[in-house]
């Protein structure tokens, strides 16, 4: 055992209350998140249809949730604050580095797809009629890029990096095809810049949830900076709950508000760019990306709230920040 983990295992007080309000938080979300998928994709009703006398599965659902949270509260009741963060972060660490690895995959076979469609080649492989299909997204979504995708979770559960770095390293590679391509083959198609802009995408919004983790977000340090540990502590907890956590709800409720809202209206759509059949069609996947970010930041914001409180408390086991670990 390491001496972080030592540290955290000695733990401190019991916090029920906030412990039933960050694990009562994520509850919702799933809960949330499972009636979106349920109303959006297999037509049930809301919860809120709940008052004409509908929705009564999607409420039981949110109760169901929610009393989850509070048994696993109750009977952990003597986990350290600490160690309930670590928990939820690595299981955001988990998600984002799945996702990571989702794009990498949907973003090679898309591209090749796209690249085969764009020069016309797809008829010397199959009929006219099956390569028709391959100029659709709706055959395109449920054939490969959702397979794609869980393999990306799949892989996920072996892996340890998060992958930004590689990530980084296929964009410049990307835009450096398209400067060869354009400039000494004179030759480029959509699919190109698809590709820059689908992996740029998730490299930004992905990362945004490991970034406040490592704490890189930009901030003003013109008070915080001469703050005691017990005052970051307050200052963070503070801003994760009327800053963090609100703002992340506003763009989960208004993104899957309805089956017409921001998100969830390109991604039953199977909604595609306008640049025809020398595009990828992912532009529904960068709809789904907002929506990722807030979860994923909503998920973050609830373990750094844990380790806010804890640091107002003075627990044992603080984890410092990689860029303050190489100062």
């Amino acid at each position: 055992m390491t001496d972080m983990s030592a540290a955290i295992a000695k733990g401190g007080a019991p916090a029920p209350v906030l412990r039933l309000f960050g694990w009562g938080m994520l509850a919702i979300l799933a809960a949330y998140l499972i009636e979106n998928v349920c109303v959006v994709w297999l037509g049930f009703e809301g919860a809120r249809a709940l008052s004409a006398g509908g929705g009564v599965a999607m409420a039981a659902l949110y109760l169901v949730c929610l009393a989850l949270a509070a048994f696993w509260v109750l009977s952990s009741g003597s986990t350290p604050l600490r160690r309930d963060a670590a928990r939820i972060t690595a299981f955001n660490a988990y998600l984002i580095r799945s996702l990571f690895w989702a794009v990498f995959f949907v973003g090679i076979v898309d591209a090749g797809i796209a690249f085969v469609r764009a020069e016309g080649f797809l008829t010397n492989f199959m009929d006219a009629e099956t390569a028709i299909l391959y100029g659709q997204s709706r055959f395109l979504a449920p054939t490969f890029h959702a397979p794609l995708i869980a393999l990306g979770f799949v892989f996920g559960l072996f892996t340890r990096t998060l992958g930004f770095i590689w990530l980084t390293l296929l964009i410049v590679v990307a835009e450096l095809g398209i400067v060869f391509s354009r400039f000494i083959f004179s030759y480029e198609q959509a699919l190109m810049g698809d590709l820059v802009r689908y992996w740029y995408a998730a490299l930004f919004l992905f990362a945004s949830a490991y970034t406040l983790l490592e704490e890189g977000h930009v901030r003003v340090d013109i008070l915080y900076a001469g703050f005691s540990q017990r005052a970051k502590g307050r200052a963070n907890a503070i801003g994760a709950i009327c800053f963090g956590i609100t703002s992340c709800w506003v763009i989960i409720t208004i993104g899957f508000a309805s089956k017409t809202s921001v998100i969830n209206s390109p991604i039953s759509s199977f909604e595609i760019s306008q640049t025809g059949t020398s595009g990828m069609y992912i532009k529904y996947q960068m709809a789904a990306f907002l929506g990722i970010f807030a979860v994923t930041m909503l998920i973050q914001f609830v373990s750094q709230l844990f380790e806010a409180v804890a640091d107002i408390r003075g627990e044992p086991g603080r984890r410092e920040p990689a860029s303050a670990t190489a100062q």
